[in-house]
């Protein structure tokens, strides 16, 4: 319960993961497969490492709250794959029926080293480690996405 005689629940979606990350802007959902080329590949690179940064300041924001489970997204190549996967025409209603073509959305983590006695199984070492590969990541993709259209600038003449 919380001052107000509220049931305690985790710290979450709506605005409390993306102030946590340092950004205002609300949570968008997975980019629809585009072109393959570098320019639309990095930024897509730079949307899916934004919605991990926002997943993992989720982990480190409830990292105190009772029986609450760490999760993250699936990998990048994992998400290109969905992303880029054909869908075939259903010929009968059993035919074809598996899992769906796209899994970009947060998963629970199924193996954790360590759960405290209330339950939580967020390791704030763990997701320090997780945020400054996602930093650098997303610097890389940045300095990728920066190069090309300095590119497409000197062609242009500008």
């Amino acid at each position: 319960m919380d001052g107000i005689g509220n049931p305690a629940r985790p710290v979450g979606s709506a605005g409390a993961a993306a102030g946590a990350a340092g950004r205002g802007a609300p949570s968008r959902p997975a980019p629809a497969a585009r072109a393959a080329g570098p320019l639309d590949l990095a930024a897509h690179r730079i949307d899916w490492l934004e919605r991990r940064q926002q997943v993992l300041a989720r982990n480190v924001a409830n990292a105190d709250t009772p029986a609450f489970r760490p999760s993250d997204l699936s990998s990048f190549q994992r998400e290109l794959e969905g992303a880029f996967r054909m869908t075939l025409a259903r010929t009968a209603p059993g035919h074809g029926a598996g899992r769906p073509a796209s899994a970009a959305g947060a998963r629970e983590e199924r193996r954790t080293a360590e759960v405290t006695p209330d339950g939580n199984a967020v390791s704030l070492d763990r997701e320090a480690v997780r945020i400054a590969e996602t930093d650098t990541a997303h610097a890389l993709a940045m300095a990728v996405h920066r190069s090309f259209m300095g590119l497409f600038r000197a062609t242009l003449g500008r």
